[in-house]
């Protein structure tokens, strides 16, 4: 006997998560267009520029862990933001597999300017939680923290009858 699912009134949390991060990078592509950014290009950009402030290099597989995204991807996007001269890979010397990533001047410089069009984006869609350093912001980032603390588990299937 299969389980039904729950009776629900309204969208569910998962749909609405779903579309508030739906919402959030239609928002992001639009505003970093002018810097030719995705939201995907600038995830990289943006975490890379925070993982190299204390001078070190990190692989393209931290990068791939840090943000979240398919290391495949990571890869294609690391070639196209190369290619606008944003950063440059190299070997890493000490492991023939890995390779390891730094802003160039001109990386560091769109990272600046990008983090500052969304930082300005994110206190405006935050409006109604008090913005940015507003107590409604500081408990929804504790509730999102505490939900992507969750590890995933890979679904159980239920014996057949």
């Amino acid at each position: 006997m299969s389980a039904k699912p729950p009776e629900m009134s309204g969208p569910t949390p998962g749909f609405l998560v779903w579309r508030l991060s739906m919402k959030w990078r239609v928002a992001v592509d639009r505003a970093l267009a002018p810097l030719d950014l995705t939201h995907a290009k600038y995830a990289l950009l943006a975490s890379l520029y925070g993982m190299t402030a204390g001078g070190s290099t990190p692989s393209q597989r931290q990068l791939a862990d840090h943000t979240g995204l398919e290391a495949l991807y990571v890869s294609k996007l690391v070639r196209s933001l190369e290619t606008s001269g944003l950063l440059e890979r190299t070997k890493d010397p000490t492991d023939s597999r890995a390779v390891r990533l730094a802003l160039t001047a001109q990386g560091r410089t769109t990272a600046t300017e990008a983090i500052t069009v969304v930082q300005a984006l994110l206190d405006d869609l935050l409006t109604p939680l008090g913005g940015l350093t507003g107590p409604g912001t500081a408990a929804f980032t504790r509730d999102l923290r505490t939900l992507l603390d969750v590890p995933l588990t890979p679904p159980t299937k239920e014996p057949s009858p």
